[in-house]
């Protein structure tokens, strides 16, 4: 049950006139079987003796006040104190008072009794769930954006003509009233009262007292006009430009005017989080958002992650540092004060939201250590709302951030008075919340909306949308070519790469610093070597970084994301620490690669060549017969003996992961018996009728020699096999051999005449940590490159003694495959799987690790610490490899 269906079921058992049913109506609402309250209201089951009372076992012990609710409660307690099993609950009410205690927890409730439905969850454990997990799960976060989902629907289907700017300012002026009335902005419950007692229950006025409240909360109270009537006189004066605008005219029904008033009296507004609820009031917004409110929300800990390496932890530093000494204090504080952030892909303000509470608390801090140290001053505002920007495409997402930043500032004003009691900060008049810009971050001049000295101490940070290349439409396209221009390769680039590239040239050559949470891929494979020049000729450098991990958000269904984060400098910085976090780990080094590893900035590039002496490498063979060269098991079995002299086995990556049997016409360098054979001259006449039919000249001309692969890479000779996609989601990438009488295809790559100690190579954690990083991935796929992974693979001079222990390990490894049984796919298992994952066999992992030991030995002498310290070896190799040529 949702958690408004609880409190409109209680509100309307709270709403009758007559109580006489009242404990029967209460436990029906929970999963307290029907039949048991109905004998409990028959009295067949009430263990209770007394008058007024009733005593579900286990469960309630409930009573009816008397007079004196207090002494009534009393004496339940004193009576269950003599029970030997105890209810779960003791409950007390005159029907205008409610008392209640939990007997396991001992917590208590003493509330108004109209006020119950707001306490539903209290009595949650009668549904299996404690309280405890209930508020962890469901803050009043959720519950309120429960309630605007139904507000929102019903305005919305009412005015189907309205338009959506005037529909959102509406929804967020009244959210705000709402927090407002709970929080000492406004009397308590001023709004929900004059909407009871100046609207029409039938919702006919409601908009008349909209126009009228929003009409005059704008200005002071001596600009009004002087006919203003006193009940909108006793609303102060608002600003902020939040009531500037004109109220749209809507429409509202008894239904809407319901509702709204429900939000006033059941939701408790002063335990909002802001930044919790602006991510759930957009997705309310947002049809497509909206399968789990709070799915969107970023939780504080992960933002932390990007402000603290940023700027936080500086700061903190700073002030620790600065304690016990005046002069340094005030230079802080009044240095805190002038500092800019901004987010350019907002979304409703999580990252600004964090920021400003932080930056406020430092300055309470600073105040507190002053006080301590006995300085007396007069409370001056440092930290404002004027220092925060944020950009964002979404209209209603800069209505809610800006909405946030005001509830925020006033939960901090209210912090600052509670811990420096002489320190008042009035929320009212609201103040200008920063410059929220509506628009496409990666068309907009960022100075524009936040002027930057090449002096000025400013930060940009966030969480830009990700949208790999080949998920963006035209219009995302577009916007990366117009910021990057003819760069070659940018077709390859995800859509994030725009900030960084936008957010880069902004912070080249000034003290701002940027750091944005990124999809992993824009550090692994291809994109590196694109983005990251780019980047480094703006004068850059990486400041920090997190390596992959997963982005999740509080939500009970919670989507994840592996991603890093990446913090950038301009070159000069002489104050940066070079920070690397990993695995719960950090490292201070001299330089991070744009591989997340201390390095320089070499990017690997793509060869053509072999460039450490290994064998070459191959594409297989490509048939371009649209399937008539190609054979499954069953044809295959059907054919004569004759006619299997021109067979051989087909073996790509999904053959040979899978152990599928598939065969081939293979006519090259054949006798030309076969042209009396009608079986292959059928086949062949359908290649050639296909080929004829292409619309490329190349594949046309093919048609002359349709008896042939139309692609031919095959030798007369074993080789090593390599998929070209393969599953991301293991450990290793199986390899093997195959015979001469294969055929790989052309989904996989050849290395023919190779030694066995090659594939144990291949096969080890060295590689496998090169190809992950530097191929980088497909989706979750693995894609081998010949170019990019095998000719670039940085090897070590190996002696013939590690090569013989290389060469047996990978003997038993082959053995192992054909003893176990199963497919490679299954074998390997998908381990890394984030669903269902799937162990690879305990003993053929632990043979790959026993040849990873061989391998790493090869590398270096003492053993490595992870494969971040791996991949900075290889990197290192593969730079003074590429010097060595370049001479």
């Amino acid at each position: 049950m949702a958690i408004t269906e609880y409190e409109d079921q209680i509100q309307e058992i709270v709403n009758k006139s007559d109580h006489s049913e009242f404990i029967y109506d209460f436990l029906g609402v929970y999963d307290i079987p029907r039949a048991t309250v109905t004998k409990l209201r028959k009295g067949m089951n009430n263990l209770a003796k007394e008058a007024g009372a009733v005593y579900l076992k286990n469960r309630l012990y409930f009573r009816e006040g008397t007079g004196d609710l207090m002494q009534d409660y009393a004496d339940l307690q004193e009576r269950v104190d003599e029970l030997g099993s105890k209810p779960r609950y003791l409950l007390v009410t005159d029907y205008q008072h409610l008392l209640a205690k939990d007997t396991k927890t001992n917590e208590t409730l003493d509330i108004e009794f109209a006020k119950l439905p707001q306490y539903f969850d209290f009595f949650l454990a009668w549904n299996g769930i404690e309280k405890a997990d209930f508020d962890k799960e469901n803050p009043a976060d959720v519950r309120a954006a429960e309630r605007f989902a139904k507000l929102y629907d019903v305005v919305v289907k009412d005015n189907p003509d309205a338009t959506r700017k005037g529909l959102n300012l509406f929804l967020i002026r009244i959210l705000f009233c709402l927090f407002a009335e709970d929080t000492n902005i406004f009397e308590h419950d001023l709004f929900t009262n004059r909407v009871k007692q100046m609207t029409a229950d039938d919702g006919s006025n409601f908009d008349q007292f909209i126009r009228s409240l929003f009409g005059v909360l704008d200005f002071e109270k001596g600009q009004r006009p002087v006919d203003t009537p006193s009940w909108l006189n006793d609303f102060p004066y608002v600003d902020g430009d939040l009531f500037k605008d004109r109220h749209e005219s809507l429409h509202f029904s008894a239904k809407s005017r319901k509702l709204i008033i429900e939000a006033g009296e059941l939701l408790k507004w002063d335990q909002i989080n802001p930044d919790i609820l602006g991510s759930m009031i957009q997705a309310v917004a947002s049809e497509d958002s909206r399968s789990h409110l709070g799915m969107h929300y970023t939780s504080v800990p992960n933002i932390m992650k990007v402000i603290k390496p940023l700027f936080l932890d500086g700061l903190r530093e700073d002030f620790e540092a600065a304690k016990g000494n005046e002069n340094q204090l005030q230079q802080l504080y009044d240095r805190i004060g002038k500092i800019k952030f901004m987010d350019p892909a907002c979304g409703s303000g999580n990252f600004l939201i964090i920021t400003y509470k932080e930056l406020r608390q430092l300055e309470i801090d600073i105040l507190i250590e002053l006080n301590n140290i006995g300085v007396s001053t007069m409370y001056v505002p440092s930290v404002t709302l004027d220092q925060f920007y944020g950009i964002e495409i979404d209209d209603f997402a800069c209505d809610v951030t800006r909405l946030s930043l005001w509830i925020a500032e006033h939960q901090m004003n209210v912090k600052l008075h509670e811990q420096i009691s002489d320190a008042v900060r009035p929320t009212l008049p609201l103040q200008h919340a920063g410059d929220i810009y509506h628009g496409n971050a990666l068309r907009e001049n960022w100075n524009s909306i936040m002027p930057l000295s090449q002096d000025e101490e400013a930060y940009l940070f966030g969480n830009p949308p990700y949208l790999g290349a080949r998920k963006q439409g035209a219009d995302q396209k577009n916007d990366i070519r117009e910021l990057m221009g003819t760069v070659s390769g940018i077709n390859s680039l995800d859509y994030i790469s725009g900030w960084f590239v936008k957010g880069g040239e902004f912070i080249s050559k000034t003290k701002c610093q940027l750091a944005f949470v990124t999809t992993n891929s824009i550090c692994q494979g291809e994109q590196v070597g694109v983005l990251w020049p780019m980047l480094f000729s703006y004068e850059l450098e990486i400041s920090f970084a997190y390596t992959s991990f997963m982005w999740k958000n509080n939500a009970k269904k919670n989507a994840g994301v592996t991603v890093i984060i990446v913090g950038l400098v301009s070159k000069g910085q002489t104050s940066v620490d070079h920070k690397l976090f990993s695995d719960n780990r950090i490292s201070v080094v001299e330089h991070i690669s744009p591989y997340l590893v201390e390095g320089n900035d070499e990017t690997v590039k793509k060869s053509s060549k072999q460039i450490f002496g290994l064998p070459k490498m191959a594409f297989g063979s490509m048939p371009n017969d649209d399937g008539n060269l190609i054979l499954d098991e069953k044809e295959f079995r059907n054919l004569s003996r004759d006619t299997k002299r021109y067979i051989k086995r087909f073996v790509g990556s999904q053959e040979f992961l899978n152990s599928i049997n598939r065969y081939c016409i293979w006519l090259y360098g054949a006798d030309q018996k076969y042209l009396n054979n009608d079986f292959i001259m059928s086949r062949i006449s359908k290649v050639r009728e296909y080929r004829l039919s292409s619309n490329r000249l190349a594949t046309k001309r093919l048609a002359a020699s349709s008896e042939l692969f139309g692609e031919i890479r095959w030798k007369d000779r074993p080789a090593i096999i390599i998929p070209r996609v393969s599953s991301g989601n293991r450990y290793y990438v199986p390899m093997g051999y195959v015979d001469s009488d294969s055929v790989i295809s052309d989904s996989g790559i050849a290395v023919y005449d190779a030694s066995v100690w090659l594939l144990g190579l291949l096969e080890s954690r060295m590689h496998m940590v090169w190809l992950r990083n530097i191929g980088g991935k497909l989706k979750n796929d693995y894609r081998y490159s010949a170019s990019l992974v095998y000719n670039t693979f940085p090897v070590p001079e190996i002696s013939s003694r590690r090569k013989k222990e290389m060469e047996e390990i990978v003997f038993q490894i082959l053995d192992m495959r054909e003893e176990d049984g199963g497919t490679l796919a299954e074998q390997y298992g998908s381990p890394l799987a984030d669903k269902n994952p799937k162990p690879m066999r305990e003993a053929l992992q632990k043979l790959h690790q026993n040849l990873d030991q061989v391998v790493d030995r090869a590398y270096r002498k003492t053993d490595f610490t992870d494969n971040n310290d791996r991949l900075a070896t290889l990197l290192n190799m593969y730079e003074k490899k590429v010097q060595s040529l370049d001479k």
